[in-house]
């Protein structure tokens, strides 16, 4: 296979088709496009409760995209919910932050996108900030806004300059989690990045969505770190190299 497996965690949502109205597995098309983009071949994991499900998946893939959508449940990092914390995705929650845990002792390169980026930072014991003002650009539209890399850090490797950034959350990283690192911020301070420094694979959470944009450039990184470890070639063809279009 000349293509890195990468697998992306799933809704699992009522939805209507046809006639039917029933509980699916959803996931925004944009999602699996950027992969494809990067020169990943994208699957799509919905949540499963089964005893050792998540080691399972992580071990038939050379790298793995925890998706945005709900918030975290504040139980999961000790505190109560805030009056404007969206209700709980249990089943979510447990089956994300089980595959980002065997993401990380199998050394599967690892991408966290807003909602994936807290679970990153709430998996190793860290906590959110429940609410933030000014992070999106009103109700289901996305905002944008600068994002600056930390120098010497893998994300500054993969976008070396301030980049401007689709964002839409109300929620962000508190206290870092335990070996996680500040790869990038907002201008208000915001922690837009996190990684782990010194694990044998990439591991990586960003706070916007980039597929909700056109610079491939993040989720080339996590693509190349999947095709060094299936033992594939570093090229890409052309038509699918990281492009630059928001920065």
């Amino acid at each position: 296979m000349s293509r890195p497996v990468i697998g992306i965690s799933t809704y699992q949502d009522p939805a209507r088709w046809g006639v039917w109205e029933m509980p699916a597995v959803l996931l925004p098309a944009a999602y699996p496009r950027l992969v494809r983009a990067a020169g990943g071949l994208a699957v799509l994991l919905p949540p499963d409760d089964a005893r050792d499900a998540a080691r399972d998946a992580v071990a038939a893939l050379d790298g793995l995209v925890i998706a945005g959508g709900a918030d975290v449940e504040p139980a999961r990092y000790g505190a109560v919910a805030d009056p404007r914390t969206g209700p709980p995705a249990r089943e979510r929650d447990a089956w994300e932050l089980e595959l980002i845990r065997a993401a990380i002792e199998r050394e599967v390169p690892l991408l966290g996108i807003c909602r994936g980026m807290q679970l990153l930072n709430v998996a190793l014991g860290g906590t959110l900030h429940q609410h933030l003002d000014d992070h999106t650009g009103g109700l289901g539209v996305f905002g944008s806004h600068p994002v600056t890399p930390v120098p010497g850090t893998a994300y500054a490797d993969a976008v070396p300059e301030t980049a401007v950034v689709p964002a839409y959350h109300h929620q962000a990283v508190d206290r870092i989690g335990s070996g996680l690192v500040a790869s990038a911020h907002a201008p208000d301070g915001t922690v837009e990045a996190l990684e782990l420094p010194g694990h044998g694979s990439l591991v990586l959470g960003v706070q916007w969505h980039p597929e909700m944009g056109e610079d491939t450039r993040v989720m080339a990184a996590l693509v190349r770190a999947a095709r060094g470890r299936a033992g594939l070639s570093d090229a890409l063809p052309a038509d699918e190299a990281p492009v630059r279009a928001l920065t």
